[in-house]
Parts: C-alpha cells; sequence; structure tokens
C-alpha cells in the first residue's frame, strides 16, 4: 500500500471512533481547549488528551498554544463535509 493509501486509512480509522467523532462534531462551532472538551465527553483527561493526539498526529486536527491553555481546531472543513457524506449515505 502507497503512503498515501496509509494516510488515507490511518485518518479514517481515527474517525472510526465515536468519542472521536463527537470531539470533531465539538469542534463544528470552532475552537475548543480541552478543558471545554472534557466534559461534554465526559472521559478522564488522560483519554481525551490520547483521542486529541492521534487526531492531531492524522492531521485532522491543528493546535495552538494560547498561554497555559492549548486549543485544538479542525484542519480542514473538509472533514465535516465527509462526516456528512457519511450520513447522508446512511439515511
Amino acid at each position: 500500500m502507497s503512503d498515501e493509501h496509509e494516510r488515507k486509512a490511518k485518518a479514517l480509522k481515527v474517525l472510526g471512533d465515536p468519542n472521536r467523532l463527537r470531539i470533531i462534531e465539538l469542534l463544528r462551532e470552532g475552537e475548543l481547549c480541552q478543558c471545554e472538551i472534557l466534559p461534554v465527553i465526559g472521559q478522564s483527561q488522560p483519554t481525551v488528551s490520547r483521542h486529541l493526539r492521534l487526531m492531531e498526529q492524522a492531521g485532522l486536527l491543528r493546535s495552538r498554544r494560547d498561554g497555559t491553555r492549548i486549543l485544538y481546531i479542525v484542519a480542514s472543513e473538509d472533514v465535516f463535509t465527509l462526516i456528512d457524506l457519511i450520513e447522508s449515505i446512511q439515511t
């Protein structure tokens, strides 16, 4: 499999987790810090950190530091198009 196919497969695998999809949906409204994501997801801080790290490594999220906080944003709005397309196929 080519590197391009591996990259795509990794991104789809990362999106395959329901909690990661919930995080992506939260980020539709714009960037959030982990402290804003934690209460909505209802998982431990280390677990949410892992989800965010995996999505960033897959190229789905970007982060930036703002003082002591790290803010996350979707790297490309196209991820929402993909999620919406999957939803429309299933209905």
